[in-house]
């Protein structure tokens, strides 16, 4: 049996006086490649920044590497590979791909320590395992947007991470870049035996790829194979009116206008 990585215990989070997620029970095993869907607000980034360790639970336990969450340090976070939501480029600032990457050093550094050769070295590497080795002089701002995500996936692994958190990682790139995308997460998760935590309104992508999918609105609803947790009767208890049901797909509406 794989050893258990992240553990929710009966875990209620929330800011503001609102619950974001509420009694949720999970458990990730080392080198499992897991799927988080749910609708808009249903908790899906409150459930990352909770792995990140930057919220503690209100109720119940989080455990992350055997450590509970308002206890990680440094050293654990750098051992979490993170993919941000996209955000707005500015495509002036600048700064060069091989220094965007050497940026995923800095955490396992730690204040007041140069990079060093090897540091450099591990940069490089990582560049190669996205394929993006011979873009590393070229302005981050002059890539295109998947360009820019291989960048970014980079970055996560140049921290030589055991996990890799990514966050609506094909949000806001065309149709054949996030199958290249989604792709290239699917290479590193075989190769490197990374633990991945995917958070992403493309179900229908996705699906080929996971071990189990996560179903989110405030609390787990679901949790398993994708076959098991992609029924018609159990998805339109969570999206309702907005889901519509293909020969092929699942369309989620609210999500085809997300990326509109």
């Amino acid at each position: 049996m794989a050893k258990t990585i992240i553990r929710f215990s009966h875990a209620t989070f929330g800011f503001r006086d609102v619950l974001a997620l509420k009694d949720i029970s999970l458990e990730i095993a080392e080198g499992e490649f897991v799927g988080v869907i749910g609708p808009n607000g249903s908790g899906k980034t409150t459930l990352c920044r909770a792995v990140l360790g930057l919220l503690r639970p209100l109720e119940g336990s989080l455990q992350i590497f055997d450590c509970a969450c308002e206890q990680l340090r440094c050293y654990h976070r750098a051992r979490i590979g993170y993919l941000p939501q996209k955000g707005a480029l500015d495509r002036n600032f600048p700064i060069t791909v091989l220094e965007t990457v050497m940026m995923g050093r800095y955490g396992v550094l730690g204040l007041f320590h140069r990079p060093t050769k090897r540091d450099r070295e591990i940069a490089l590497d990582a560049l190669v395992s996205v394929g993006m080795q011979d873009h590393r002089d070229t302005a981050l701002g002059d890539l295109s947007g998947g360009q820019q995500q291989r960048v970014l996936i980079a970055r996560a692994l140049a921290q030589q991470p055991q996990v890799l958190l990514l966050d609506e990682p094909t949000t806001g790139i065309d149709i054949t870049t996030q199958h290249s995308v989604l792709d290239l997460i699917r290479r590193l998760h075989q190769e490197l035996g990374l633990t991945v935590l995917l958070i992403t309104h493309d179900i229908n992508m996705i699906r080929p790829l996971v071990d189990r999918l996560v179903l989110l609105k405030t609390r787990l609803f679901a949790a398993g194979p994708p076959d098991d947790v992609l029924k018609p009767d159990v998805l339109s208890q969570v999206y309702g009116k907005d889901l519509v049901i293909t020969e092929k797909d699942l369309i989620i509406v609210e999500d085809y206008h997300h990326h509109r």
